[in-house]
């Protein structure tokens, strides 16, 4: 049962919240973290997408991309506040330690988390509506890197794009598919990036001055029967931590070798995105999604779409934020 305290805390929050945010409460409340997941917030969400640590607000910021909803995923009040779209929003990263930055179907925008205001930053080609944005992530520089993809997913019509702050779109990357993960290592030096079907992880030379990159090979191949590489991050080691869509869980793999080093199994399918968070950057949050899933799949696993934590045996890095 919550203290007196607690709920005064509660209080005073729902208070200083716009109307469009909801409290939800977490279904971890006490659990000690071990290396196996847990469900920390069962948001039953469609596509559960863009995990990521925000360092000053400490919290977890994640998508739900079908569900046009932001979410950001309190630890200590073990609540979540939310934000709707009139589009869907497919990723988030942190900005100010009161705005966030989000990639809707064509847009980019900066999110007054106080007010719920949104400001325009710069337009992402959508071709004529048949494209939307998916995951993204900034580069060392502040960069927001997006990629696109097509309704349906045919093959070879999204696109990578590099977006400012002050509004330029800079294509990287043409022919893609499924534009997902993406990571860049602690020297600055190298870029890793999921085309989804693919199957591959592939790695990149990558220059932080001008944000070029040249195509350096392919870092990971996944095994057969574990999924496609969905969203990803990387740990102090250097170490690509992989959510893998279709393969029930994250798996942790050594970009030198392309060894696999370790899976967290999770009881879903279909895993979309993980991010390290926490005051120490050692606790692994992880999103799922309920798309793809028949009805007797949600049956058997109805802990899909529900955000998971753990604690994996690894630290990660801090999330850059959005300030190029």
């Amino acid at each position: 049962m919550k203290t007196s305290a607690m709920l005064d805390s509660l209080t005073s929050l729902a208070l200083a919240l716009p109307a469009f945010c909801f409290l939800f409460l977490s279904s971890c409340s006490g659990n000690t973290l071990t290396e196996k997941p847990v469900v920390a917030f069962d948001a039953k969400a469609t596509t559960g997408e863009g995990s990521i640590w925000h360092p000053e607000r400490k919290s977890l910021f994640w998508v739900d991309i079908e569900g046009k909803t932001l979410y950001e995923y309190l630890p200590g009040l073990e609540t979540c506040n939310t934000w709707t779209f009139d589009r869907m929003v497919s990723t988030v990263v942190p900005e100010t330690d009161s705005t966030v930055v989000v990639s809707l179907q064509n847009e980019i925008v900066r999110v007054n988390l106080l007010t719920g205001a949104n400001e325009h930053v710069a337009s992402i080609d959508d071709v004529a509506g048949t494209v939307r944005c998916n995951d993204g992530k900034c580069d060392p520089e502040g960069r927001l890197w997006v990629g696109t993809m097509g309704f349906g997913a045919p093959k070879g019509v999204g696109k990578l794009y590099a977006v400012t702050r002050d509004g330029v779109v800079t294509m990287k990357l043409d022919s893609v598919t499924i534009s997902n993960g993406i990571v860049w290592t602690a020297d600055k030096r190298f870029m890793y990036y999921n085309d989804t079907p693919t199957g591959k992880v592939a790695r990149y030379k990558y220059d932080a001055s001008t944000g070029n990159i040249e195509f350096d090979g392919i870092a990971v191949t996944l095994a057969e029967g574990t999924g496609s590489p969905d969203g990803m991050t990387i740990d102090r080691n250097g170490n690509l931590w992989v959510a893998q869509w279709g393969g029930y869980g994250v798996y942790c793999y050594n970009p030198q070798t392309g060894e696999l080093l370790k899976k967290i199994e999770l009881p879903a399918p279909n895993v979309a995105s993980c991010a390290f968070g926490g005051e120490n950057l050692d606790i692994l949050y992880i999103t799922t999604a309920r798309a793809g899933l028949s009805e007797s799949d949600l049956a058997k696993y109805p802990q899909s779409g529900s955000l998971f934590v753990c604690k994996p045996g690894a630290v990660g890095v801090k999330a850059t934020k959005f300030s190029k």
